[in-house]
């Protein structure tokens, strides 16, 4: 019976599961982004949210020896020292504040060749992309609003200058014509 056994097995025996996750952790550690399957996104994140949030508490303690045993801990699930590098310094330093969630996985669609649902997975205070656009997004309403009377008048007179500008134009264009005969 499989009572008590709830998280996915990826259809993996134990030891490629292991190693499947660890080298999916570096790869996002490293790369911020990585485009993989649903199912394997969600175990990836079970697996590196307590890795981060231990990373998270190191780069605030202030005891050196703390920091250290975060940091062995860490290189025992990683194996990777360029990795936990990235990991204690850049994304811990972003991550500081943060009390939680720091991944995010967005569905990408299906995958051409068997139909399986693809997503990228990223780190949420590493997308640039998408912190600019929260911040420049502006309010819009399913009617529109109604312009006030100095922006017409504005838009008004500069019609009336671009009418201006083409009639000159046209007037040139003539006095050229007639010169010309």
């Amino acid at each position: 019976m499989r009572h008590g056994k709830k998280f996915n097995h990826l259809s993996r025996k134990k030891g490629h599961r292991k190693a499947l996750l660890k080298n999916m952790s570096i790869s996002l550690i490293t790369h911020k982004r990585i485009k993989t399957t649903v199912a394997k996104a969600k175990a990836l994140r079970q697996y590196i949210e307590p890795l981060l949030t231990r990373a998270r508490k190191a780069a605030s303690e202030e005891k050196i020896k703390d920091a250290t045993h975060h940091r062995r801990v860490i290189f025992s699930h990683l194996q990777n020292k360029e990795a936990v590098k990235t990991l204690f310094g850049e994304i811990a330093m972003k991550i500081a504040d943060r009390p939680g969630g720091y991944v995010r996985i967005l569905r990408t669609g299906f995958r051409q060749n068997d139909a399986a649902d693809m997503c990228i997975i990223e780190l949420v205070d590493f997308n640039t992309d998408a912190l600019e656009t929260q911040t420049t997004k502006k309010k819009r309403t399913r009617r529109g609003r109604k312009k006030k009377s100095s922006e017409t008048t504005t838009t008004a007179t500069t019609n009336e200058a671009v009418v201006e500008e083409t009639e000159d134009t046209v007037v040139d264009t003539d006095n050229t014509t007639k010169e010309e005969e």
